[in-house]
């Protein structure tokens, strides 16, 4: 083995175990997940999202203001709801629910922070 192949073999080991080492930390989700803001367990949801599979049942739903929205998750794999904005955040689970009260107008953007690819949005109007 020459000299140089033997550097060669040696940053390529060292690369990987740095990928091995942040990987963990790294996720498939965002970098870093806002504060879970506690669930309004007083509120009476008028719309109920379902958790599961990948993906939010419905993935868009339309509410007035002072109105909830309660996400019931099931399934095996743990989710989230993550708003964009941080206004709403769960905790991760496979079965339970979240319930959040919405006074303002707007469009409220989420996802799960750990399947990105799975988004939704509430509107309120």
């Amino acid at each position: 083995m020459t000299k140089r192949s033997s550097n060669r073999g040696k940053r390529l080991a060292g690369m990987a175990a740095a990928l091995l080492l942040t990987a963990p930390l790294m996720g498939c989700g965002s970098a870093v997940k806002p504060a879970v803001v506690p669930a309004d367990t007083d509120a009476q949801p008028v719309v109920t999202v379902t958790v599961i599979d990948n993906r939010f049942d419905p993935a868009t739903v339309t509410i007035a203001p002072g109105q909830a929205v309660r996400w019931i998750f099931q399934g095996k794999m743990e989710h989230d709801v993550v708003a964009a904005d941080g206004s709403f955040v769960s905790e991760l689970m496979t079965t339970g629910e979240y319930v959040k009260r919405f006074d303002t107008a707007g469009e409220f953007a989420y996802d799960c922070s750990v399947h990105p690819e799975m988004t939704g949005v509430v509107r309120v109007k």
